[in-house]
């Protein structure tokens, strides 16, 4: 299995035409998770950010961020619940 590409937070600006304060915002408040930070504490994202990106743009089209928020706090703990019953299904 290759390894996943790591973006740095220029090229997902870049890529995504989000501002880098809303990656920022984002990232603090749990929306989006950084894959890792290099050793100079610089964020890198996987490529599972801009699909993210999108959902989130979408949502926000006819909800407030506190609900997008919530939403996908409640997607995320699904899918981890998923997992937690049906591990290795990748």
């Amino acid at each position: 299995m290759a390894p996943k590409k790591l973006f740095k937070i220029g090229e997902v600006i870049r890529y995504s035409g989000v501002k880098r304060q809303t990656l920022h915002n984002y990232t603090m408040m749990g929306i989006i998770r950084e894959a890792e930070r290099t050793e100079s504490g610089h964020r890198l994202y996987d490529e599972s950010v801009f699909a993210r990106l999108e959902k989130i743009a979408m949502l926000r089209r006819h909800r407030s961020l506190r609900e997008v928020q919530e939403l996908l706090a409640k997607e995320d703990e699904e899918a981890l619940k998923k997992e937690a019953v049906s591990p290795g299904k990748n």
